[in-house]
């Protein structure tokens, strides 16, 4: 299926999910990439840099496929919105926080990612399935990373395990809102274009 076969709904559907994607990308990017510079090691300096670029690039993706459907420059949807007009969630808002708090939260959307990219993989909608299909092979290097962070610091010392407690006690809260639905969620769900919202929340806490 491409762009020329879609309803006029299903495309306000599309756009509207699409966005969020792109945004929660965005937005972690620019969270992880404040590390630059700061990491606890000169390694990890490095690896947290590549993630937010992965993330930052993810963002690109899936603003392109934005673009196809509304003519919408990428550019300007990254850079020239108004705060109220982005549609990623409180979870990668959040201030950057210490390297427990950074590294939870991005095994937190690794997780949630992990479960939602192969779903997309096989969309019916073209352009989303090989997005993601590229997408997922990106995300499993930065589970990956993540995991073993959180580990790390769960089995390390009396204070790292402290700060992965304070983060999971400010983070867990916010899962809920990065696996809601969106109103249009079900319409796509029903053309195969998404996966069920509930089924795949499911997954997601199932697997966390």
């Amino acid at each position: 299926m491409t762009a020329a076969d879609l309803r006029t709904e299903v495309r306000a559907a599309l756009v509207e999910r699409l966005t969020a994607l792109a945004d929660d990308e965005l937005v972690l990017g620019h969270r992880d990439a404040e590390w630059t510079g700061h990491a606890p090691i000169l390694e990890e300096d490095i690896a947290i840099a590549n993630v937010a670029q992965d993330e930052i690039g993810h963002a690109v993706l899936w603003y392109g496929l934005v673009q196809e459907l509304t003519g919408q420059d990428p550019d300007q949807l990254a850079f020239f919105r108004g705060a109220h007009e982005f549609r990623s969630s409180a979870l990668v808002e959040r201030p950057r926080g210490d390297w427990a708090y950074t590294m939870l939260r991005q095994y937190l959307f690794d997780t949630y990612e992990a479960e939602l990219t192969p779903r997309l993989a096989r969309s019916t909608y073209t352009p989303v399935s090989e997005v993601a299909a590229k997408v997922n092979r990106e995300e499993l290097f930065h589970l990956r990373h993540s995991a073993l962070w959180v580990e790390r610091l769960a089995f390390g010392t009396v204070e790292s395990k402290r700060r992965l407690q304070a983060a999971l006690d400010e983070l867990w809260p916010l899962m809920p809102q990065l696996l809601a639905a969106l109103p249009g969620d079900a319409l796509l769900a029903s053309e195969g274009m998404y996966p069920d919202p509930a089924e795949l929340a499911s997954a997601v806490l199932t697997r966390l």
